[in-house]
């Protein structure tokens, strides 16, 4: 009869010598890794706990975390994939097979808008205590208990409870390696005065990027200040990577091509980093759900035209605009003469209807343009005729890039964006950044620049190319993967001897 604790691993005498045998394996360098596989198959019980905000139109957290979860269940891990119910309303049928769907109130109303500093007050009161109770069922159960936890990087209680009841927690991060690195050195840069504003002074405090980050690369909210204080947006973020950055684990959606310096910075300051990615670019990888309805009448729209010869332009799932900005960009884009095909979510563009924003586009100059709600992001940027991306920078957009070999013009609108155009700018120098302008003549002359230019197209198909290494088989990704499997499962077989307490 079970006291006060609860044990994740089953409980006859058989199961437990076997378990304390692979973890003398462990122990002493002779992991055996088909027992390994076979004790995991067979006891290994992942929770990857994926709390997404901005729901209504964001996408960008869910996506990697589900290609990841399928990505363990192709190993024969078993996973439990944890949304909030609103979410799961949304995504169910979006989900690849081989995954159960289990869900926790967020302690929102249906209809609330669910804004980051809402959200995250909710979810660490409401959604925190149910989070709780079902870790606790999940640890009692009798089938499969969980004896390891993988949760979005952006919710500390989701490393935290598991590890008040013995469970080892690692932090999946959606985000770019160099923007998780000027976060976690954000409280520095506060103390300093070296807070996000929109001038070129070079920042001091982020380790590895003193020669080139300046103050209007830093992660930031919707607004800048030049006051010491910070963005609140920006600061409970940093606050959330923080804490979660104590973790048994980081895992990152990148490269270490990409990112080799800020994940070196990191893994001095953990005890085990993973780069995997682009996690989209293996192909075993589950399919993206869409928020819309994707248009693929665009493709056969870019089916005729000439290779390189149209500009894609979408700034994400998040950004809202002024009309004036809109016309700006408009300007811009017609006065290059290229033809190009626009995604115009419905709401990007404040206090105007999605039917004059069409007419607005098809009433500019030659006729070459093509509006849509949204599109197969993918499909349009492995087309002959695409010759540059105008991009808000969020890093799948840009991970998509990379891995097609697309230039990349950046319009970055908040928190990571900021650092990762800079890093496409200055560091990989596969387009050009264009933050804090939205002017029609740096539109025009940026495009312009973007779609002509021999060097920035070569280093953006040397970094496809690099990244296609990276996900084959013995790649850098792909060996990472691997190791971050075998890190899984031994962390399993030492959770499964220790005693839980029952959260009491």
């Amino acid at each position: 009869m079970r006291s006060s604790s609860v044990w994740t691993s089953r409980s006859t005498v058989k199961e437990k010598n076997e378990t304390r045998i692979i973890l003398d394996q462990c122990d002493s360098g002779r992991r055996d890794d088909a027992v390994m596989a076979r004790f995991a198959a067979e006891n290994l019980h992942l929770v990857h706990a994926e709390y997404e905000f901005y729901v209504q139109r964001n996408k960008g957290h869910i996506n990697p975390m589900l290609q990841f979860a399928t990505a363990l269940v192709d190993t024969g891990i078993q996973v439990t994939f944890l949304h909030t119910e609103h979410n799961l309303r949304r995504f169910a049928q979006a989900h690849p097979p081989g995954l159960r769907l289990l869900s926790i109130p967020d302690g929102l109303p249906d209809d609330h808008p669910r804004g980051f500093l809402a959200f995250m007050e909710s979810m660490c009161t409401a959604g925190s205590a149910a989070y709780r109770a079902l870790l606790l069922a999940l640890l009692s159960a009798a089938d499969a208990p969980v004896t390891c936890v993988v949760a979005d990087g952006t919710m500390p209680f989701a490393i935290e409870i598991p590890e008040e009841f013995g469970i080892p927690a690692l932090s999946f991060v959606t985000h770019s390696a160099c923007s998780y690195l000027a976060f976690l050195s954000m409280p520095k840069l506060v103390e300093l005065g070296e807070t996000p504003f929109t001038a070129d002074d070079l920042v001091c405090s982020v380790p590895g990027m003193e020669g080139f980050l300046r103050r209007r690369d830093l992660p930031r909210g919707l607004y800048c200040t030049e006051q010491g204080d910070g963005d609140p947006l920006v600061l409970k973020f940093a606050e959330a990577v923080g804490r979660t950055s104590k973790a048994c684990a980081l895992i990152f959606n990148t490269a270490a091509s990409m990112e080799r310096p800020a994940l070196a910075h990191l893994a001095s300051g953990t005890s085990d980093v993973f780069a995997i990615g682009p996690l989209h670019a293996r192909s075993s990888s589950a399919a993206s759900p869409s928020l819309w309805r994707e248009d693929d009448g665009c493709m056969a729209w870019l089916d005729g035209h000439e290779d390189r010869s149209v500009v894609y332009v979408s700034l994400g799932s998040l950004a809202v605009i002024t009309h004036e900005q809109f016309t700006e960009f408009l300007s811009g884009l017609a006065a290059t003469g290229y033809a190009f095909l626009w995604v115009l979510r419905p709401g990007m563009v404040k206090t105007t209807s999605p039917a004059l924003l069409g007419e607005a586009v098809g009433a500019a100059e030659g006729g070459k343009r093509r509006v849509v709600e949204w599109a197969p992001q993918r499909d349009v940027l492995r087309h002959r005729a695409v010759g540059c991306f105008l991009t808000h920078a969020g890093w799948n957009s840009t991970l998509e890039c990379a891995v097609e070999g697309m230039p990349m013009v950046c319009w970055p609108f908040f928190v990571d964006q900021q650092t990762n155009s800079r890093f496409v700018g200055a560091v990989w120098k596969t387009g050009l950044d264009m933050k804090d302008v939205c002017e029609r003549g740096v539109v025009e002359r940026t495009v312009r620049e973007v779609m002509a230019s021999n060097e920035i197209r070569a280093a953006a198909q040397a970094m496809a190319q690099q990244l296609r290494l990276d996900v084959a088989e013995a790649g850098s990704s792909s060996s990472e993967l691997e190791r971050l499997v075998r890190f899984v499962r031994e962390l399993s077989v030492r959770s499964s001897l220790k005693p839980r307490i029952n959260g009491n």
